[in-house]
């Protein structure tokens, strides 16, 4: 019998496990690759894997959802820099969310604290506590008198889509961030210096959203558009679908998950457009499938959809885990393994983006309502020849 070395994978099996003692000083990208090489860790490790070797190639477009409330736990730190580098195309969040990264803009502290803290007394300290951290219940004050302030302004009086808001607010968070020498600290900040367009899926749902309605109350104009915002999204989809790929990133599910990946079935279901779903496919969740919450769905059952190709399930993956566990560890990858990409710069274009796509549709519907006059027409003149013409009963009357 021939001694097989290394067991029948010697040489196109998977990549061995091996025994290497962990070193100090080790960067995370080295943990990532030698390390994690199993259950969760392993889907983590083929995360980062994909991300640098397809999703960040210049033709890939990079659309990222938020839920959960990770801005309160410091995530700006990992998602501006990914925003300055390139790495993030476009952006779908919960409103709270926003509303959190507006504080950290303006200044406000947020603290760790413990969940097992008394609320009742920090209720009577005026302090309000998300899981284990502490803010001021006054810098909810300062923040939404900061808002209610500039959604009074007149360039804020009328209907829009939630991108043009939150660019709005960014460009006057990043008056504050550099009168206060502190730029770096807000995603809608880095988003308005980068041209990164943000959506919020369920706008109304927020603080942001309850400080416009309650403008409204008194006269105010200002309006979501949310129709633009789903044409917005679309037409970025689809415009990266023509000259590239198109990536779905997920940090977390809710309404910014299924808001990013409804832009397929709108353009397939919806407007009859020809294709395949997202390309890419990436999710950090901690949510089950098997409750049949859109939190926890596969990439498999999306495919189901139309929301993701087919042919590129292979590279869809799901890391069952905590986002603030996970992230920062494939954002830490992606900064030292890639290199920057130019920015798209897809606030700029969007306007562009939906009037290209209106073009298309209102053609395909043009086309299409020929075709069906057509058939109509064609059957129309069958059935009058039909009725035209004798039936043999009459024929042999005649």
């Amino acid at each position: 019998m021939k001694h097989r070395e290394n067991g029948s994978m010697r040489h196109h099996g998977p990549a061995r496990i091996e025994i290497k003692p962990i070193k100090a000083g080790m960067q995370a990208a080295d943990l990532v690759d030698s390390y994690y090489n199993a259950y969760n860790a392993a889907r983590l490790r083929e995360i980062c894997h994909l991300m640098a070797r397809k999703i960040l190639k210049k033709d890939v477009t990079v659309g990222v959802s938020l839920s959960g409330a990770l801005t309160p736990a410091g995530f700006a730190s990992l998602l501006v820099p990914m925003m300055e580098k390139g790495f993030i195309d476009y952006v779908i969040s919960t409103g709270a969310n926003l509303y959190h990264d507006l504080q950290y803009g303006l200044g406000f502290e947020f603290h760790r604290g413990s969940p097992f803290a008394d609320d009742i007394e920090l209720y009577r300290n005026r302090l309000i506590r998300i899981y284990d951290i502490i803010i001021d219940f006054d810098s909810l004050l300062e923040s939404d008198k900061f808002l209610y302030t500039l959604i009074d302004q007149k360039e804020y009086q009328r209907k829009m889509a939630s991108s043009e808001l939150h660019h709005l607010l960014g460009r006057d968070v990043d008056r504050v961030e550099r009168r206060t020498k502190r730029v770096g600290s807000s995603i809608l900040g880095a988003a308005y210096r980068c041209d990164v367009p943000i959506y919020t899926s369920s706008p109304g749902d927020s603080t942001i959203g309850m400080n416009v309605a309650a403008r409204a109350l008194s006269g105010g104009r200002m309006e979501f558009d949310v129709s633009l915002d789903v044409n917005e999204t679309c037409a970025i989809v689809h415009e990266a679908k023509q000259n590239g790929k198109s990536a779905a990133v997920m940090l977390g599910g809710g309404s910014p998950k299924n808001f990013l990946l409804q832009t397929e079935p709108q353009l397939q279901e919806i407007l009859g457009l020809e294709l395949a779903g997202h390309d890419y496919y990436v999710q950090i969740t901690d949510a089950r499938p098997d409750t049949g919450g859109l939190s926890g769905a596969t990439p498999s059952e999306a495919v189901s959809w139309g929301k993701v190709d087919p042919d590129m399930l292979p590279d869809a993956i799901v890391c069952y885990s905590d986002t603030t566990l996970a992230f920062p560890l494939i954002a830490s990858y992606v900064l030292t393994r890639c290199r920057p990409r130019p920015l798209k710069r897809l606030y700029r274009q969007r306007t562009k983006l939906v009037r290209e796509l209106r073009e298309i549709v209102a053609k395909r519907q043009r086309d299409g309502l020929r075709s069906i006059r057509g058939t109509i027409s064609r059957k129309t003149e069958a059935e009058t020849v039909r009725r035209r013409k004798p039936s043999k009963k009459r024929r042999r009357a005649l």
